[in-house]
């Protein structure tokens, strides 16, 4: 089954969770923002069911993309219509920065204390779990071809079998500005790397399920590939293998936020609490395959052993890339501009 993307979806709708057995309607309830499909399903079985359980409130979803929800909120800020919001940590910075999410008191989140240094985004959001953007390969169709560095994708062995996200340029623009002794911040070092590059892309995937088809029926058999799609692609039996490059992956956070002017913040902050329970979040990780953010969460060795999956503070530390996420927020428009125009124009 195919993963619903939230970055690029922008189908609106609610759900409703509820637990009659324990809910009451005197327990209150609390509404979430938050992308739609696998990630909302997701969020409701392992995280909104404990949580009802817990306290007896129930949980409303409104979902929609990223970019929707960002808007929406704008337009609402007199009187949000959510308590929570759930996105990236770069648009977090955007929501932050619009003065649309509260500052959390962390010693409303017992479970706060365990979080990874690298998932205390902002005074205002905090990471719920973890994924890297990498290279990710058919070695059925590239035998003998393997990937130790960024540079790799530069070989002209890949002319015409490299595709990546035309929504999210990011990943490459940085590892290209790495490669030159650069970093986000002096992104255009990068720039004359990229436009080599070329001629090794044959496609842009638009979204998730894109992204798979590209890949798994191998008309791009090398990919920038987020790594819980190829998990969910090697579960489906497709050959689908990550490289983790000496450069590092460049990591991807979700995050979590109260909005400002919500009238139910204790159940707020007790949501999020749960979230970063550490049994929750080892659930996160075996359902989506994904880093958990707090350190005391206990995998299973399968799914710590997986690629791109962080659970000691060196793998943190020797192999993720991390952009600035305040600065990607800032960048986001001029680099996915730039890649269109440079890149993605023939």
């Amino acid at each position: 089954m195919v993963q619903i993307t939230r970055r690029q979806t922008a189908l609106l709708g609610a759900g409703l969770l509820a637990a009659p057995h324990i809910a009451s309607a005197q327990a209150g309830r609390i509404s979430i923002s938050i992308w739609g499909g696998s990630w909302r399903d997701m969020v409701q079985k392992i995280v909104a069911e404990r949580f009802t359980a817990e306290t007896g409130a129930t949980v409303e979803f409104q979902t929609g993309g990223t970019v929707d929800r960002l808007n929406r909120a704008r337009l609402s800020r007199a009187a949000p219509e959510a308590d929570l919001t759930f996105t990236t940590s770069h648009f977090g910075w955007l929501y932050a920065n619009g003065g649309l999410f509260e500052t959390l008191d962390l010693s409303k989140i017992p479970n706060a204390a365990n979080l990874v240094e690298q998932a205390k985004i902002s005074p205002m959001h905090l990471g719920t779990w973890a994924y890297v953007y990498t290279i990710g390969y058919r070695p059925d169709l590239l035998p003998g071809v393997t990937f130790d560095s960024w540079g790799d994708l530069w070989s002209p062995a890949l002319v015409n079998k490299l595709s990546a996200p035309d929504f999210d340029p990011s990943h490459i623009i940085v590892a290209a500005a790495v490669l030159e002794g650069g970093d986000a911040s002096t992104w255009e070092r990068g720039q004359a790397r990229l436009r080599a590059l070329k001629p090794n892309f044959k496609a842009f995937y638009t979204n998730d399920a894109n992204s798979q088809q590209l890949i798994g029926s191998g008309e791009t058999p090398v990919q920038v590939l987020l790594s819980m799609n190829a998990h969910h692609m090697v579960n489906e039996g497709v050959n689908v293998r990550l490289a983790i490059p000496k450069e590092g992956a460049v990591l991807g956070v979700d995050t979590v936020a109260i909005m400002k002017g919500s009238r139910r913040q204790e159940l707020a902050y007790r949501f999020i609490n749960t979230c970063l329970n550490p049994e929750v979040q080892a659930a996160i990780a075996a359902d989506k395959k994904g880093s958990p953010t707090v350190s005391n969460a206990v995998l299973d060795p399968a799914v710590a052993a997986l690629p791109g999956v962080f659970t000691t503070p060196e793998q943190w530390r020797t192999q993720a890339m991390i952009i600035d996420h305040r600065l990607r927020a800032e960048k986001t428009n001029e680099w996915r501009r730039w890649f269109q125009e440079n890149i993605i124009a023939r």
